[in-house]
């Protein structure tokens, strides 16, 4: 046995650098890939099909597609700093620590590029060798996407109910309609059972999602409305992109 992990540590020492080249040309690969493609399935995806019984429900869709109502609510609840940061939001983690010293749990730390990271391209296990990974993949995903691209992946990829992944697959589960037709109030529901999506139910709301959804619409308003999305062109610097469709 010694000799063993004795050959397999001496192979490690000789071929570490190739091994961290070829690391780095697949994991940029895959990203890139993933700019041009929306995922065709995740790992999370494939871990609930083991534990569930029925079928995946997971229809992603493009930008254009998607309600700006869905869009804003996803950042007022989530990440409002998604326009700003750079993949960490340092003032949620700072607050989240303050927090947790006094006993407490706070939610929202952990940015919508994190969020993305970790479903996109990672396994659902917490450990330190994950969070390691989900840091160099959110790198990845600011460097190499657009902000809109961000949002629209994990729009796309949210466990949004039981074997029922996205919004466009929740909307048609729980509104009989697609994603661009949310309303303000269903796209704030959907957004307010993301926290447990296997415990609470967008269409029967409880006092729990019917409160977060007040919170959330009112998070809406006090960001601007839909105008919020100018955000993410602006520090784009897609100054002549059309604004107009986002009014109010």
């Amino acid at each position: 046995m010694n000799r063993y992990v004795k050959s397999i540590t001496g192979w490690l020492r000789t071929k570490y650098k190739d091994i961290i080249v070829v690391f780095l040309m697949v994991t940029v690969a895959w990203v890139l890939l993933y700019r041009l493609i929306n995922p065709p399935f995740t790992l999370l995806m494939v871990t609930r099909l083991f534990e569930d019984k029925g079928t995946l429900r997971y229809s992603p869709v493009s930008s254009s597609q998607l309600s700006a109502y869905i869009k804003v609510c996803a950042m007022a609840s989530e990440d409002q700093n998604l326009p700003f940061h750079s993949g960490l939001d340092l003032e949620a983690i700072g607050k989240a620590m303050k927090v947790n010293r006094r006993g407490k749990k706070l939610f929202g730390a952990s940015t919508i590029s994190q969020q993305v990271a970790k479903n996109a391209f990672l396994f659902p296990q917490r450990s330190y060798i994950r969070k390691g990974l989900e840091l160099y993949f959110t790198f990845l995903v600011e460097t190499l996407w657009s902000k809109e691209k961000i949002l629209q992946t994990y729009l796309n990829i949210a466990e949004t109910g039981t074997l029922v992944f996205g919004v466009d697959a929740a909307a048609a589960t729980y509104f009989s309609r697609d994603a661009g037709g949310l309303s303000l109030q269903q796209a704030a529901r959907i957004i307010a059972i993301l926290p447990s999506p296997r415990k609470y139910n967008a269409a029967n709301p409880g006092p729990y999602v019917s409160g977060r959804q007040n919170e959330i619409v009112s998070l809406y308003h006090s960001l601007d409305g839909n105008n919020y999305l100018r955000e993410l062109y602006v520090r784009a610097d897609k100054s002549l992109y059309d604004f107009s469709k986002y009014k109010k």
